[in-house]
């Protein structure tokens, strides 16, 4: 019998943006997206998990050190707490930066990190916008 490996990571950030797409009227957005599509925009306090598998190291009883991917996800994160994503960041310029959007470009840099380590491979990324409200995005 196989049996997956997995170990967790939750990590916070805060950060604010806008529902707007260019290509739609002002009335076109804001009956889109309500409220979203003011001007301001609007922040979150977003949680986010960050998921790996692989084998367990004999040597150290884990698959990856926490301290190393808690390391990774902060260096991620960097560009994205504390900013105004629509504005701040380069991810989206020409996405709306929706809880699915920007768990993509999360899952894209996490990945991306993550594979350089060569004991466990990425494989969920869970975005809480809100407590009652996540995206799921991971490796079939």
């Amino acid at each position: 019998m196989s049996f997956k490996k997995l170990i967790t990571k939750r990590v916070e950030f805060a950060a604010s943006h806008r529902y707007w797409n260019s290509e739609l009227s002002e009335k076109e957005n804001f009956d889109l997206f309500g409220k979203s599509s003011n001007e301001s925009g609007h922040g979150h306090n977003f949680t986010l998990e960050v998921t790996v598998t692989g084998d367990i190291d004999s040597k150290t009883g884990m698959i990856i050190n926490l301290f190393d991917l808690k390391k990774i996800t902060n260096e991620v994160l960097a560009e994205f707490d504390h900013k105004n994503l629509n504005k701040d960041t380069t991810y989206f310029k020409d996405e709306i930066p929706t809880p699915e959007n920007i768990c993509k470009v999360l899952w894209n840099l996490l990945d991306q990190k993550i594979s350089q380590n060569k004991k466990c491979t990425l494989y969920k990324v869970r975005l809480y916008e809100t407590e009652d409200l996540y995206v799921d995005y991971w490796r079939d």
